[in-house]
């Protein structure tokens, strides 16, 4: 058995509490729509929790790639640092959501009518047992469609079904179905970040230790500027640094972080960030094994930046293997989706 296999053989899962969830699933959601006898015209599709999801099908979500403008905070230009992994584990806890989104339905032959599901989770790690945070995981469930489109009837059906519903509205082109299936996966995706976001700032107010989180963490409120959280962003669509400075940024040796810089998003927190190389690519993606590192601004320092960078190398162990993402992913984030899978499901 080797060092690695010996270390992943060590992460455990301890015993859990159920989730809070709320809403019907898709099964029953389904067998509810098929019994309506209301005036609204619900062609309930033949599906169930196996079938594709939106996620699936348009993973990147139809988000456009761009290279933004970003505001140096070490040097006046992008540069390179070398950091090492360390040697005790900095995390005390891991944060990730899910969501899934299915299509059950047609409302009037035009209207969709999307299953979504999204669930959130802090898994905390004690001596490299990792078990969920608190009374359990975040988990919802309801149906996303315009509700102006749903006759009283037939909304009062669904809700006595125990059929949650989320109100989509007119979004986007009223006449395009495309356009509505737009509007209700932005609306199951803002419900997962709200989720994360409750977990992230309860967690913070708790003063738990440093946090790791899946994804950025600038739209989470008042943990958007606390000191435990850090964000770690695997997708790259958008790109913080000089068109110039792309190749450098693809190049990054394995074990290196850039200089940091300032993020500034409308309605967010502005957070310090910097890229970090994990791993080294697969050959297809430049940024495969990439990861971008978010903390609050006012726990920015150049040290603090080389820390946390050392934190993040050292979940590269055990690997998060078979998820094809395990060049960026760490393993206590993959026990997190794990998690929600099963208690989701």
């Amino acid at each position: 058995m080797t060092a690695d296999e010996s270390l992943g053989s060590a992460w455990r899962m301890a015993e859990s509490y159920a989730p809070r969830a709320g809403g019907a699933s898709v099964r029953a959601s389904a067998a509810i729509l098929r019994g309506l006898p209301g005036a609204s015209v619900v062609s309930v599709l033949g599906v169930d929790a196996t079938a594709p999801s939106l996620e699936s099908l348009d993973p990147a979500g139809g988000t456009p790639v761009s290279v933004a403008p970003a505001s140096p905070l070490e040097s006046g230009r992008l540069e390179t640092r070398a950091v090492a992994p360390a040697v005790t584990p900095g995390f005390t806890a891991f944060l990730d959501g899910i969501q899934r989104s299915v299509v059950i339905g047609q409302l009037g032959g035009l209207v969709p009518v999307v299953h979504g599901t999204v669930g959130a989770v802090v898994r905390v790690r004690r001596e490299r047992v990792l078990s969920t945070w608190r009374d359990g995981a975040l988990v919802a469930r309801a149906l996303y469609l315009p509700l102006t489109r749903l006759d009283a009837a037939t909304r009062a059906a669904c809700e006595a079904g125990g059929i949650a519903l989320v109100d989509t509205g007119e979004e986007g082109d009223p006449a395009h179905p495309h356009g509505r299936l737009a509007s209700a996966r932005l609306a199951i995706q803002r419900a997962r970040e709200e989720a994360e976001s409750k977990l992230a700032m309860a967690w913070c107010a708790a003063g738990g230790g440093p946090l790791y989180v899946d994804g950025s963490i600038s739209g989470f409120g008042e943990a958007a500027l606390s000191p435990l959280a850090v964000g770690v962003v695997k997708s790259h669509r958008t790109l913080y640094v000089p068109a110039p400075d792309v190749p450098l940024l693809a190049g990054l040796a394995v074990g290196s972080r850039t200089t940091a810089f300032a993020v500034d998003a409308r309605r967010r927190a502005r957070i310090a960030s910097w890229y970090l190389r994990l791993r080294s690519g697969d050959g297809a993606d430049p940024f495969s094994g990439l990861v971008r590192v978010e903390i609050a601004e006012s726990a920015f320092s150049p040290a603090r930046a080389d820390d946390v960078s050392d934190w993040v190398l050292a979940e590269r162990q055990p690997v998060a293997l078979p998820d094809p993402r395990w060049r960026a992913m760490a393993y206590g984030i993959r026990d997190c989706e794990e998690y929600l899978r099963a208690v989701a499901d």
